[in-house]
């Protein structure tokens, strides 16, 4: 069967392209992903593989032509039999790659909102060998990190995209070369080595002569080393030398830190996204902050009295962010402005109680989801909370868990903090900081007691909720937290 080679589909903004290299030539025999000829653009060189074995019939473009997208330069016929080593390879090598299965390693479908992804981290290098189902690399989205396990015993080939570059979902990042082992695939590079007359193709080679530079005098960026039109316009307007004396004197844009020192090192993507957010909610919302405090000594002697009894029966210690996330699904039933969004000129009011829960991770804050918290008894609420905290901590929490939400709660008295002003979670309307639990006196009754003290600070959009709102779904949190009863009793 005769197959067409066929130039890459180029960018919108290319108009055409020139045949940098072919390969192979007619007669060759070939092998399967096998790079038969390279295609340059203006700032990219395209590779075409074979997409099976095969033995170059015609090739109708040679080096130097100008080609266009998806036009026919060349034909192979498909050929089932193995291609011949070279005479310098011994025969053990060949019989043990004739059972290795080259499988590419590609990127997760992205969710339906996620536009690309960025390599996060490869956790073996090129020649390691792997086994089955182990994490080969993990890719990160706005908020998520997806992980890329193995799919069959192996040795890791290429490694095409490596950690910070931005990936498209599908897009192949390397291959496994399935069923091989180090002893296997410990041969030869030289189909990877570039050779003196591939180091540029013939444009590029054109362009040196007209610049009177040698390949010496370029230091190509290409894969293996080759030589751009980049390279060879940098090399051209690099300035001469300068003298020794000028050389020797320092740069004025660096600073002279003595034994002091800095690191500098890009944002990932999740801290990106959450800085885009924050920014966001700042300056498109009118955002605003009233504050209460609550008496927390019911809670305490609540939990000092039945936690033991609550942990025997429902294997999870009783903490506070249970008695949080009942009194404000209680609170949002009552005041349902809080628990609506805007959506362009539309105000979107939930008859459900999903409720953001702000969790601090290795990579930065994030707010899973806990869903219909007003079908959730106490130690659902714990668990609930608990398994997505730790999610969180490994970085296993899936984008279904990261997406919706109604409302959130952050609680910054974990680390101490006595008062803060929390920033809203769009497209969220309003969202609730808890705080650190501090004994104060406090006028009770005509008399100075010492009691625990919380303070409370709700953050709302003014667009959507009104300040009586605001004061009244605080006010009822307070009276929840400082009565629990009535969170049993739903009064």
């Amino acid at each position: 069967m005769t197959t067409e080679i066929k130039v890459p589909v180029l960018p919108e903004s290319v108009a055409d392209a020139t045949v940098a290299t072919w390969h192979v030539q007619v007669g060759e025999k070939f092998t399967r992903d096998q790079v038969l000829v390279d295609i340059e653009t203006d700032k990219v060189v395209l590779e075409v593989p074979a997409t099976c074995d095969g033995v170059m019939t015609d090739i109708s473009q040679v080096d130097g032509a100008t080609v266009l997208g998806d036009q026919v330069i060349g034909t192979y016929s498909e050929g089932s039999a193995a291609v011949a080593a070279p005479a310098a390879a011994p025969v053990t090598s060949v019989a043990a790659t004739s059972a290795v299965k080259v499988i590419d390693i590609v990127v997760p479908v992205l969710p339906e909102s996620v536009a690309d992804a960025t390599v996060a981290s490869w956790h073996v290098a090129e020649g390691d060998t792997v086994s089955v189902d182990q994490n080969l690399v993990d890719i990160e989205t706005d908020k998520v990190v997806l992980e890329v396990v193995a799919q069959d015993n192996g040795v890791i080939g290429k490694i095409i995209h490596v950690e910070g570059d931005t990936v498209l979902g599908a897009q192949k990042i390397g291959e496994l070369n399935a069923g091989a082992t180090a002893n296997t695939t410990a041969t030869a590079t030289a189909e990877d080595a570039v050779s003196s007359d591939e180091i540029a193709s013939p444009s590029v080679r054109r362009l040196m002569t007209e610049k009177g530079l040698t390949a010496a005098d370029v230091v190509g960026t290409g894969k293996g080393g080759r030589i751009s039109k980049e390279d060879v316009a940098a090399a051209a307007n690099k300035p001469a030398a300068a003298p020794v004396a000028k050389a020797s004197a320092p740069a004025p844009a660096v600073q002279d830190l003595g034994e002091r020192t800095q690191k500098r090192v890009p944002m990932t993507r999740l801290r990106k996204t959450i800085a885009t957010r924050l920014l966001a909610a700042k300056n498109e919302t009118a955002m605003l902050t009233t504050f209460n405090e609550v008496n927390m000594k019911p809670i305490m002697e609540l939990r000092k009295q039945y936690k033991d009894l609550f942990e025997k029966t429902h294997d999870t210690r009783l903490g506070f962010m249970s008695f949080y996330v009942k009194a404000v699904t209680e609170a949002l039933k009552r005041y349902p402005a809080i628990n609506a969004s805007i959506d362009g000129d539309d105000i979107v009011y939930h008859n459900f109680f999903d409720i953001s829960i702000a969790v601090s991770t290795p990579r930065g804050l994030v707010t899973p989801v806990l869903r219909d918290t007003d079908q959730l008894s106490m130690a659902g609420i714990e668990n609930g909370i608990r398994a997505l905290a730790l999610k969180g901590r490994d970085g296993k929490l899936s984008m279904a868990e990261m997406t919706g939400g109604n409302f959130t709660i952050t609680n910054g008295g974990v680390f101490g903090s006595l008062l803060s002003t929390p920033i809203l979670n769009l497209p969220q309307a309003a969202i609730l900081g808890m705080h650190k639990i501090q004994d104060r006196p406090m006028a009770v009754d005509g008399k100075v007691e010492i009691l625990p003290m919380m303070y409370l600070a709700l953050s709302y959009d003014h667009r959507l909720v009104d300040g009586k709102e605001s004061v009244g779904f605080l006010v009822t949190i307070k009276d929840l937290l400082e009565d629990p009863t009535r969170l049993l009793l739903d009064i």
